[in-house]
Parts: C-alpha cells; structure tokens; sequence
C-alpha cells in the first residue's frame, strides 16, 4: 500500500522533498513539515491511536515506536519515543506501531500472549508501549534473559501499577526467546510467532526506497534527537528552519584509537553505552549509562545535544566532563573549526562559549588507562528515567598509593554542569586516604553553591554532594577507605 499525506496548513511552507519512510506495512510519501513529531503524524494523518499520547517528554512510554534502519543488507530496529523524534528522523526507514505487530488472523504474537497470560493489562493504556519495547527485545537481543528484558521496558511507565506483573510477562518471554537464531533471527522470530511476516520483505523494501535520492530541508537550528528541544519548544518546531543532524550520522559514530575515544555529533548516548572499549575499560560503564533516561531516549538522545542543552544536571555532560573531553566547535558559515576543553564550555546558566551559529562536530577524550579509575553517582527520586538531584563524577590516577592526578565534577550544585578544580587539584600529590577525602571535602563545599528547587533544599543538596563524594572513593577503593571513616 502506498499513501501521499500532503500538507494541509495554509501557514506553513510547502516542503518540495518528499520524506518516505514505511510505515508498518504501508509505503508513507509526506511532505508534512520535517519538524513535526513522529507522534503527531501517526496518530491525527495515519489515524494509528494504538500509540498513546501521554507526556508528550519521553517519561511514560505510551507513545514508543520502533525504527528500523537498512546497515549492510540486515535490518536494525530501536525503540523510540515518537513524541520526541522528527518525522525527518523517519525518512528512508521502517516505522513500526502496536498495530504493525499484529499476527494475521487476530492472533496474539508471543509478547501480547505473555502480557494476556500473566494478567500484565489493567486499564491497558501503557500496554501498547510495553508490547512495542518487548518485542524490540526480541528484536535485538543476543542472549536473553528475565533481567534484560525488564530492562527493555525501562523507558514504559504503568499508571496502574502491576510492574510485577508485568515483569512477569517479560520473563516468560525471555524463556521463549532463549531459543533464538541468532544467524537467521528474522525468519526465525516469524516462524517463532514474535513478528508478523510481512518483516520479512522489509529490507528488500527500505532498499528499493533508499536508492531514491531525496533531500530533507535543512535550516539554521541544529536539532539531534530532539529529546528536550521538543519538551521545551514543542509548539513552535513544526515550523523553525532546522537542521536535521541525525540525518547525517556515519556509520562510525564513535571511532577509536589506542588511547582515545572520538564521537560524531550525532552519537547517540546508546552508542556510548555499547561502546566495547569503553566498557573493558571502566568497570560498571553499562551500569553507569543505564542510569542516563531510558532505553528508548538513549537509542534516539545525542551526547552533543546533552553537552549543548547545559542542563546543570545533564548526566553526559557530568560523565565528559571527569574525563577531561574536548570538543571542536565548526562555523560552516565562515568556514572556521576551533577546539575547546568541555570544562571551559560552561560560562553560566544556559550560557555557553560558542556563537550561535557554532555546532559540536566531534567529542574527544582519553580512554582511563590501567591505574585510572572512573566511577559516577547519581541520586533521583527513582533509579531511572530521572533528574538527577545531585549527580557527579570521578577520574583518579593511583601509582603508589599516591593520587597522581585527579578529574571531579558535579552536576545539580551550581548553574552549570560543574568542574570542581580547586577539587581535583587539592586531591593531587595526596596519599589515597580517608584524611585525604575528609580535607577534600571542605574544598568542595568552597565550590558549590546549590539552590532549593522541587528537586530537593539547598541543604539536602550539601549533603548530597558530600555523601556522593565519598562514595566514590569507598566504591573505587573499598579496601582502602570505609565511609564510617569519612563521615
């Protein structure tokens, strides 16, 4: 099926290049403005209700899609939020609802029948949501397993309540997923009742659509994910000049040489989660990132546009910043590329050292060698997909029991995303020691400066800092230091 949804809005401009995209099954050429959410087109042109409009910020879930894209011949699906995701996003890509994962016949397929079976559905507005996230699990799992098909519905909130049920449902899928080919996991998850059949002609399809050569729009306004662009200005996007960076991912977003790690603009924060390198050499670094929103805001949330958004609690910004990043700013109006240290972006609330017309086009740091140590804390009303009330960071280099060198940094305490250097330069040349932390500590409360908010008194805040601080040291150094002797 092939549908042509033309622009309706007399106020708007006409957009020449046609985005297509597939949308379950049908063949979608629009030339709605490239801005508007993938949300908003499913729902009011597609007429598809079974995605729910809930927060319209990415928190609930109600309104998760997955998106495939075309890499090598193989398909790749990730859940999304499409309240949050630009329908310029979707251009050349499979679209996937609740309703495209319908079985023929009015069967149920292996995630609705878990959900049915373990009474997982009460007043069933989240459920399409958490069909959609489970099976994007089947999709891309390796080896499942009841853990991490829970943590594929991190990102779905139910109102009701009734998680245990639900993770429930999840488990009984993760037994049946256990079987998986993984050599030939599309016929298999068809033939295994966990998709419909028609996923199977979708590479061949997206194929013949990606040869097509069309160009989106492209403005002035830099946009990634979108993932708080749309939660603070989603009224007023459908009709700025934008540009699309998502659009112009490589197919290496992260690069990797001996000693450093590079990220594209348009690296998304799920793409730093799976990082291997990374991963072998922090310990926990999957564990840290989990704690970053939710799976479907990190499939589709650049780390430049956290870096650029300069929330004083961005999570990434925190985690780059202990790491010493560096970023190279470009001026494609002038031509012109400077390079800056991330700890000299920040220079007040909202107020970066860069132009308006200067975008992130690289991200650099060093990978933490053997004898550096990394560790980050976060504390939010829940563990996830939430603010942080104070969050920070720690890079540590130990040789001898002595720290040689020292990166800290501290998010939630100060108008910016907070690099504590009269910090990080008292704790240098000083013996790893509870005394050490203890005087450390008296800096740091010189370096911060919280505010009360609905995230918690400028007090509690204090003793956050301090608590996190030492936190640190007792989870990198346990046999060292004991938080009874800080505290």
């Amino acid at each position: 099926m092939h549908i042509f949804v033309p622009l309706r809005h007399a106020n708007r401009r006409w957009f020449s290049d046609m985005i297509q995209f597939i949308l379950n099954q049908t063949l979608i050429e629009t030339n709605k403005p490239p801005g508007l959410t993938l949300l908003d087109f499913v729902r009011y042109e597609a007429h598809l209700c079974g995605t729910k409009i809930g927060c319209r910020e990415g928190d609930c879930g109600a309104c998760t899609v997955l998106i495939g894209a075309l890499h090598g011949g193989e398909m790749q699906y990730q859940s999304a939020t499409s309240c949050l995701t630009p329908l310029a996003n979707v251009h050349g890509r499979h679209v996937v609802t609740v309703e495209g994962l319908n079985l023929p016949g009015k069967r149920l397929n292996r995630a609705q029948e878990a959900m049915v079976q373990h009474s997982a559905t009460q007043c069933g507005f989240c459920t399409p949501g958490f069909v959609v996230s489970l099976c994007g699990y089947a999709l891309n799992v390796q080896k499942a397993d009841a853990a991490g098909a829970v943590g594929a519905i991190d990102g779905n909130i139910c109102r009701c309540t009734g998680y245990k049920s639900i993770e429930r449902a999840a488990g009984d899928l993760a037994l049946h997923l256990e079987k998986k080919d993984a050599a030939h996991a599309l016929p298999w998850l068809v033939s295994e009742r966990f998709l419909p059949d028609y996923f199977t002609g979708i590479p061949e399809r997206l194929s013949q659509l990606n040869n097509k050569d069309r160009k989106l729009h492209s403005g002035h306004t830099p946009i990634g994910g979108g993932t708080d662009l749309y939660v603070q200005k989603h009224h007023e996007i459908p009709d700025m000049e934008l540009q699309f960076m998502a659009r112009q991912k490589p197919a290496d977003a992260i690069l990797f040489d001996e000693n450093s790690c590079t990220l594209t603009a348009q690296a998304t924060a799920t793409d730093l989660m799976e990082a291997a390198p990374l991963s072998e050499a922090v310990p926990g670094w999957r564990q840290f990132l989990k704690l970053v929103s939710s799976t479907p805001i990190r499939n589709i949330g650049t780390v430049a546009g956290n870096i650029a958004n300069a929330s004083p609690i961005g999570d990434l910004s925190i985690m780059l910043l202990a790491v010493g990043a560096r970023l190279t700013l470009v001026d494609e109006s002038l031509s012109t590329e400077r390079e800056i240290a991330l700890d000299g972006l920040y220079l007040d609330y909202k107020k970066l050292d860069k132009t308006p017309a200067e975008i992130i086009r690289r991200i650099r740091f060093d990978i933490p060698r053997k004898g550096q140590f990394f560790n980050f804390e976060k504390v939010c009303k829940r563990q996830y997909l939430d603010i942080a009330s104070v969050n920070t960071a720690l890079l540590v280099t130990v040789e001898n029991e002595k720290i040689t060198t020292a990166r800290c940094s501290i998010g939630g305490v100060a108008p910016i995303p907070k690099y504590l250097r009269e910090t990080s330069r008292f704790l240098e040349g000083r013996s790893l020691s509870a005394e050490t932390v203890r005087q450390a500590l008296a800096v740091l409360q010189t370096e911060i400066s919280p505010i009360s908010d609905v995230r918690g008194t400028a007090e509690y805040k204090h003793l956050l800092a301090k608590q996190l601080f030492c936190a640190h040291f007792v989870e990198l150094f346990p046999q060292t230091i004991k938080m009874e002797d800080l505290l």
